[in-house]
């Protein structure tokens, strides 16, 4: 890769100012993605991806080489912390509360490429989201649409609203707001629920084994993500892979129309959220708690 040798650029926020060193560095070559760039796309990401981070643990990964180069994860709030930026500390962590657009592109210009958060709030025992993660096991995996339209449909037949997105890597996770009431331990309940009956009935297509190993080219239904303090990859994140992908909330009608997760970039991303809006910011939260009555404890 090709040193950084354009001068730092300074952007205006407001009354802030942020200072972006090294704004020519690529990040995603192959996508001609620079540092200014990316930054640039992260404001532009900042009104769909700050709802679904803002109050939640953060982890993010950060790759001051670019997506392909060493990496490493942080929980703990990098020093020096700007005046500007939100924390709270929990369990011994000083968590980065992501929270504003002069937060998210401090963290974008630290390398910050993928944004992980809890699908709880910061100081709050109960989870506000529900997610099913639709893993495959081949890397190129064609059915991963069908896969997740199958889930689709069992939320449904419950009366349960729920929106898939793109992991941004091979996956999709199904995704439902839910009134805070249910324990960790009861969303996975509902998960193996979940799981459990779509693998008996679709037995070559889905399996709940843990190994994978184990799987062969079965789609593994992971339902046991959900314990306090962990993170999964945010809606509108983007991943660092090749072709810059973004985790991209989807509707069922274009899960059945079968695109490609690669389809969904930091260089198309903006246009299709002006055109569509935040597809899991419009769905209600739902009560699971009449669903749960009816699945028998483990």
């Amino acid at each position: 890769m090709a040193p950084a040798t354009m001068s730092p650029v300074t952007l205006r926020l407001g009354d802030r100012e942020l200072l972006v060193s090294h704004p020519d560095k690529l990040l995603w070559p192959d996508m001609g993605i620079d540092k200014l760039r990316y930054v640039r796309t992260l404001a532009e990401l900042a009104p769909y991806l700050l709802p679904h981070s803002e109050g939640r643990h953060l982890t993010t990964i950060r790759f001051p080489e670019g997506y392909a180069g060493k990496s490493f994860y942080q929980k703990n709030a990098p020093t020096p912390v700007p005046e500007f930026v939100r924390t709270e500390t929990e369990g011994g962590i000083r968590y980065v509360v992501l929270d504003s657009l002069p937060t998210l592109l401090w963290m974008g210009s630290l390398y910050a490429l993928e944004f992980h958060v809890s699908c709880e709030r910061i100081g709050m025992p109960l989870p506000d989201r529900w997610m099913l993660d639709i893993d495959p096991s081949l890397e190129v995996e064609p059915r991963i649409m069908e896969a997740a339209d199958k889930v689709g449909d069992l939320l449904h037949s419950l009366g349960l609203e729920a929106v898939p997105k793109t992991s941004g890597a091979t996956g999709i996770q199904v995704v439902m707001r839910i009134e805070p009431g249910p324990t960790y331990d009861d969303l996975r309940r509902f998960g193996k629920f979940v799981s459990d009956y779509l693998t008996a009935k679709n037995p070559r297509l889905f399996t709940v084994e843990r190994l994978k190993k184990n799987r062969g080219s079965l789609i593994y239904l992971d339902y046991l993500q959900y314990y306090p303090g962990r993170t999964l990859v945010a809606a509108y994140s983007p991943r660092a892979r090749a072709g810059a992908p973004v985790s991209t909330p989807l509707d069922w009608s274009e899960v059945r129309a079968d695109p490609s997760p690669a389809d969904f970039n930091l260089t198309n991303i903006a246009e299709r959220l002006r055109k569509r809006g935040d597809l899991i910011g419009s769905m209600k939260p739902q009560r699971l708690g009449d669903v749960l009555k009816q699945i028998k404890p483990n």
